[in-house]
């Protein structure tokens, strides 16, 4: 047990720094040797005890050591770090990339878009230049208001890079202006005839009639679509785009470039009539700002075609930005509908985008997650046109790992005691006990908690004490259960380690000085309990690990009452 032990501390130690991570050991541990499940608090402490042995050894000296006794761990840490997001084709190592990303405007950013946009932030990292956040909102049917504000909060938090916020509402003229362009070029013009209409020409491959009006013709149908008194009514007239009406592909067929809607638009109202449609609106984005690299939704691969069409029918094919497609990501298990999402809100099932239930980002990120847990995930992915189906149990391990060694070294201990029950122990000192408020980094100082003897515990753990054993309160005293009643034995930590009748160690809060704690759990269902006092110190966004249970985000305090949002184990 000590040699296995001894290897995957030595391996996490060298892997990070000299940090150890005793949950993360415990996790190797026992998966090489499961028989040990029996004995995990026998295997933490040794755990922590070879943590302190490697602690004062240096990054050679680890690497020595480890090499001597388990080899293999230091050849999988070698190809780990051969693995990494390949290169973009055609990158200026001058100029940099130009990249951009656009979530859909009906509500906040999902775990869906963390990873996906997660990419393209990451390469404008490594490569320097621009990172456009894109609000597409040129379609009102589908459009949250409050998208305007989250959106780019979310981006700012998860990708720390956006150069940015481009609105396409706010630059209609600008859209115009290419359509002008393009009429007088000859590659659009203007549709009359009724869907039913053009769908029978399409599925004839045969031109429609409109195609081939005069320019002038086109300019003066172009200037009745925003005539709403004598002009076109909705759905009377489109624009559309000369490509190819005997094209294989019938969603290449003379395609849409701009429609008339007479709704509300919840930014700009009614302003505009006249509305440009996604893949004019793309196109002129892409070309304004130069953009070289895109990392988008294999799904948008005919939109691609369409797009790389009118490069060539402005005459600026060969600045085409280098596209890369993306495999739909099916998390089981989770719900990241906006829509769906949006109504169980309204319906008060949810309290907000924020719920603790939802894998929005808001409520991510007041649970404690960091960003970088996703950017990790994102860059191991890597770029992939395969469709993935990714079950909600291996996600949420993976992102724990990473978000768990992000947040570890600067999450300090303290005790929780819930559904507590009130013990004496008889004859126990009375005391201060001062606890380390990071074992693997003493220098973060200690804590201290005053014990009289009577404390609480979490019932969970009273129940389980044995008699006929010598058991432990965390770095206060031994103590033995006779006939119901517990009794005091000594203080000394050794005594208690090198027992043949070794039983359990626990946490404590001490009945006199303690403060209300809760914890709000991810499925939504409050534990109530006692915290120990030195939380009053705690801010809130304060990290913790709470003893022998969880990790936590202070969410809420006041004068003698504290909240958590429960983050991951």
């Amino acid at each position: 047990m000590k040699e296995t032990i001894l290897k995957y501390v030595l391996k996490n130690a060298y892997d990070f720094n000299g940090s150890v991570n005793d949950k993360v050991v415990l996790g190797m541990v026992l998966k090489e040797k499961p028989e040990l499940k029996a004995k995990v608090p026998e295997v933490l402490k040794g755990i922590q005890a070879a943590g302190k042995e490697v602690s004062k050894l240096s990054k050679e000296e680890l690497k020595k050591k480890l090499d001597k006794l388990a080899p293999k761990l230091l050849q999988e840490k070698k190809e780990e770090k051969k693995e990494g997001l390949r290169e973009l084709e055609g990158v200026d190592k001058k100029k940099g990339v130009i990249m951009r990303f656009a979530p859909s405007p009906s509500g906040p950013m999902h775990i869906g878009h963390a990873i996906t946009g997660g990419l393209t932030s990451i390469y404008v990292k490594k490569y320097g230049g621009k990172f456009i956040l894109r609000i597409e909102d040129t379609n009102s049917d589908n459009i949250d208001f409050d998208s305007y504000k989250l959106l780019p909060e979310d981006a700012a938090w998860v990708f720390g890079n956006v150069t940015e916020v481009w609105i396409q509402s706010d630059r209609m003229q600008v859209y115009y202006d290419y359509a002008l362009k393009m009429f007088k070029l000859g590659v659009t013009y203007v549709c009359t005839c009724s869907q039913e209409e053009f769908k029978q020409y399409s599925e004839k491959m045969e031109n429609c009639p409109c195609r081939k009006n005069s320019v002038d013709e086109n300019l003066k149908r172009w200037k009745k679509m925003f005539d709403k008194e004598k002009g076109y009514k909705e759905g009377e007239a489109v624009v559309r785009f000369k490509s190819n009406m005997q094209d294989k592909n019938p969603a290449m067929r003379d395609f849409p470039l701009v429609r008339i809607n007479d709704s509300e638009h919840p930014k700009q109202k009614y302003k505009y009539r006249v509305w440009p449609l996604m893949n004019l609106c793309v196109t002129v984005d892409d070309i304004e700002v130069g953009m070289t690299h895109i990392i988008r939704a294999k799904d948008h691969a005919d939109n691609a075609k369409r797009q790389e069409m009118m490069y060539n029918a402005l005459g600026l094919g060969d600045k085409f930005p280098k596209t890369y497609f993306l495999g739909r990501y099916n998390f089981e298990g989770l719900e990241i509908s906006c829509s769906k999402t949006k109504a169980k809100i309204k319906a008060g099932i949810f309290t907000g985008w924020d719920d603790i239930r939802v894998p929005f980002l808001l409520a991510l990120r007041r649970r404690g997650y960091q960003a970088g847990a996703f950017l990790k995930y994102t860059e191991l992915v890597g770029i992939s046109p395969v469709d993935k189906t990714v079950p909600q149990e291996e996600f949420w391990k993976s992102i724990n790992a990473f978000n768990r060694d992000i947040i570890e070294p600067n999450a300090n201990r303290y005790f929780f005691v819930d559904s507590s029950t009130k013990i004496k122990i008889e004859k126990a000192p009375t005391k201060v006990a001062e606890i380390e408020l990071h074992p693997n980094y003493p220098q973060r100082g200690k804590r201290k908690i005053s014990a009289t003897g009577e404390v609480y515990l979490c019932k969970a753990d009273t129940e389980k004490l044995e008699e006929g054993k010598l058991h432990r309160l965390m770095d206060y005293c031994n103590f033995e259960v006779k006939k119901g009643k517990y009794t005091f034995v000594s203080e000394d930590y050794e005594e208690y380690k090198n027992s043949p009748k070794k039983g359990m160690i626990l946490h404590w809060i001490p009945v006199k000085e303690n403060l209300i704690a809760e914890v709000l759990m991810d499925d939504a269902k409050v534990i109530i309990g006692y915290g120990e006092k030195n939380m009053e110190k705690l801010k809130v966004g304060d990290i913790v690990q709470l003893e022998r249970k969880f990790y936590a985000r202070v969410d809420e305090k006041s004068k003698d009452k504290i909240k958590f949002w429960y983050l991951h184990k």
